[in-house]
């Protein structure tokens, strides 16, 4: 599948069908995460591959029981490393850089599961600390997104999207 055909085709899946899904197609999509551009190539990004189904439960009551991520074979959350991204840009570094260097991550993830057959949502409405609680992550790493992946059961329909005139500007807004 090329990457726009990728683009176009990614939808929000929050219905999965009851099928594993393998280390090496996990893998894979840490790949592809790991080749988004970096501020400096600093590549602040963390993942956290979550299997257990009580983790899953509790991530799920993280982010305001949204019960479809504990009924997605994997999930993995993507951690902002703040400290990483601080060293070597301070405070733009710990406060933008390391988000939108993971979110370039976070978005190769969804492109890679599209084209490999996969669902994928990216949630981050979360209690941020909560989940920094379940999964033990410490001081200066940041959950950013947690990303329920599977099988889709379900095949939604495109979104709308703003007409092109309406979004782009030319020399200045």
């Amino acid at each position: 599948m090329d990457v726009l055909e990728a683009i176009k085709q990614r939808r929000s899946i929050r219905t999965f069908k009851r099928e594993d899904i393998s280390a090496e197609i996990v893998e894979k999509l840490i790949e592809a995460a790991r080749w988004a551009p970096s501020a400096g190539n600093v590549q602040p990004w963390e993942f956290i591959i979550v299997r257990k189904p009580e983790i899953k439960r509790k991530l799920a009551e993280a982010a305001l029981n949204q019960s479809f991520i504990e009924e997605a074979p994997v999930v993995i959350v993507v951690c902002a490393n703040e400290v990483r991204s601080s060293q070597g840009y301070g405070v733009r570094g710990e406060t933008l850089y390391c988000i939108q260097d993971t979110a370039a991550a976070i978005q190769n993830i969804h492109l890679a599961a599209c084209a490999l057959g996969l669902g994928t949502c990216w949630v981050g409405a979360f209690r941020e600390e909560k989940a920094r609680e379940i999964l033990k992550i410490p001081n200066g790493i940041r959950p950013v997104a947690l990303i329920p992946v599977g099988y889709p059961a379900e095949y939604p329909k495109p979104r709308s999207r703003r007409p092109i005139n309406e979004i782009v500007h030319y020399e200045t807004f």
